[in-house]
């Protein structure tokens, strides 16, 4: 049976509203007024550091995804209400239901570190360097030590931007949001301390990547139990974000490309149509035909926005249909977060599906290969490896040198002293407030979560940095500037 009174609730982890309306407004201040959404119009969407506010940013393409998403929303609940709302429990619920596929979407992207996915490895690797060695150098004399040695050593080297999203919420911001709105946000549904899913495993794309930490475990937990959800099982509003975030990549890039004049406006058109005819897609070949020679028509100076401009509200208006479409026809699973697709990926004998493979090849041959871009990324794996390095002082020294260095205490190592005055306050009142819930009785568990919880430390300082705040880092502390 499906009925979202039991999954959108007014459970909160303070100061919970008996009046879902009223939780769903605050959800919204709270997300809009946070400095991590803010943090947004500063980070890398594909292209780093740029000055051209035309260019999308982090921030820009989450308002895009936001509003496909109340699009996406809105449609479905026209469609469930042609069998009455009340049948799923979502009477006087169309603005929680709206409201949420909306902020969810508008945050998906936060625990995105700066210049990019491409960041996200290069940290991984770093961490897999530096801080595996470190990891298995602590004393582990029982077989339960040992395996929390291997989960935590699975869980660190696992960073994704997904999983930070939900530490940002629930820790460094502490932005207080109702349990829905924050496990919407979870859009994987395995723990990076967990193995990668067999293709045996009914949940396996649910779980193909990360989507929480060992140090969110329990948080994760105690929401899905409030609310419902099974291990591994997704909220059902999360498949909207994500049908949502899809249909904004559909056109943005090739649209960013002609702005920065790595493509031309016929390129993109000559392009498109001679990989339209290669893999023989016509729904796509027919708009795009229709749009450039509308496009032509114009003055010269207009042709570029008037191509992108219908060609993306058409594209948007059919692929919106589409997803409501596939989400009303397996209501029952989603409902359950059961469903083992992305919406616009289940159907790949569709024409939507063929049309959306296209243009992901179509950029990621002429975009994400060019040239300029490629620098960028190498520029940014300089830069973030640097800054890891700079503070690897911190994670080298011992538990009690470092619990002295947050009380200003005397040290030998000098530099860390320096270092740690340029954290964030808030992610070490996150670390510290981890720390003081080890079982101190217990040495060999207490130092090895020790570590792991100033290992995050360090990632969330790092990962947290705009893309602008990371490069002056980098060039002031290595006497570049």
């Amino acid at each position: 049976m499906i009925n979202y009174k039991e999954k959108i609730t007014t459970d909160r982890e303070l100061n919970p509203s008996k009046d879902i309306d009223t939780t769903v407004e605050s959800d919204r201040g709270r997300i809009f007024s946070s400095a991590a959404f803010r943090r947004l119009q500063k980070r890398t969407q594909v292209f780093a550091l740029e000055l051209n506010a035309s260019i999308r940013s982090r921030l820009t393409h989450s308002l895009e995804v936001a509003q496909n998403a109340r699009y996406i929303a809105r449609t479905i609940l026209d469609e469930l209400n042609k069998n009455d709302l009340k049948t799923y429990g979502l009477e006087n619920m169309e603005n929680a239901f709206i409201s949420t596929s909306e902020m969810t979407s508008l945050i998906h992207d936060i625990g995105n570190p700066p210049f990019g996915h491409f960041a996200e490895d290069t940290i991984n690797k770093w961490l897999t360097i530096n801080v595996l060695p470190k990891l298995a150098s602590f004393q582990a004399t029982t077989q339960e030590t040992k395996d929390l040695k291997n989960l935590l050593a699975k869980d660190i080297c696992n960073y994704d931007g997904n999983a930070q999203a939900i530490r940002i919420i629930t820790k460094l911001q502490r932005l207080n949001l109702s349990y829905f709105q924050i496990i919407s946000v979870v859009k994987y549904t395995r723990g990076a301390f967990e193995d990668k899913p067999t293709p045996e495993d009914n949940l396996n794309y649910l779980k193909k990547k990360p989507g929480f930490y060992f140090s969110e475990k329990d948080f994760v937990e105690k929401i899905q139990q409030t609310l419902n959800i099974k291990a591994g099982h997704r909220f059902p509003i999360t498949y909207i974000m994500e049908a949502a975030d899809d249909i904004s990549y559909l056109t943005a890039d090739l649209e960013d490309s002609v702005e920065k004049r790595i493509l031309s406006l016929d390129e993109v058109y000559t392009i498109i149509k001679t990989e339209c005819q290669k893999q023989k897609e016509e729904f796509l070949l027919k708009i795009l035909e229709k749009q450039y020679e509308k496009a032509k028509k114009d003055e010269e100076p207009y042709q570029f926005n008037m191509f992108f401009t219908f060609l993306r509200v058409t594209l948007v208006t059919n692929f919106v249909k589409h997803v409501s479409n596939v989400f009303v026809q397996n209501h029952q699973a989603i409902f359950e977060g059961r469903f083992n697709h992305a919406l616009l990926e289940y159907d790949k004998q569709s024409e939507y599906y063929k049309a959306l493979k296209v243009l992901q090849d179509i950029s990621a041959k002429y975009i994400y290969q060019n040239r300029e871009v490629q620098t960028l990324e190498l520029q940014a794996y300089t830069i973030i490896n640097s800054l890891f390095n700079i503070y690897k002082p911190l994670l080298d020294l011992g538990a009690n040198d470092f619990a002295k260095l947050l009380k200003d205490e005397k040290i030998d190592c000098f530099i860390s002293k320096r270092l740690i005055k340029r954290v964030s306050s808030k992610q070490i009142v996150a670390y510290k407030n981890d720390i003081e819930k080890l079982d101190k009785d217990n040495i060999e568990q207490s130092d090895i979560l020790e570590f792991y919880y100033r290992t995050r430390l360090i990632i969330d300082y790092i990962s947290g940095m705009t893309d602008d705040f990371a490069l002056e880092e980098y060039q002031v502390l290595s006497a570049l500037k």
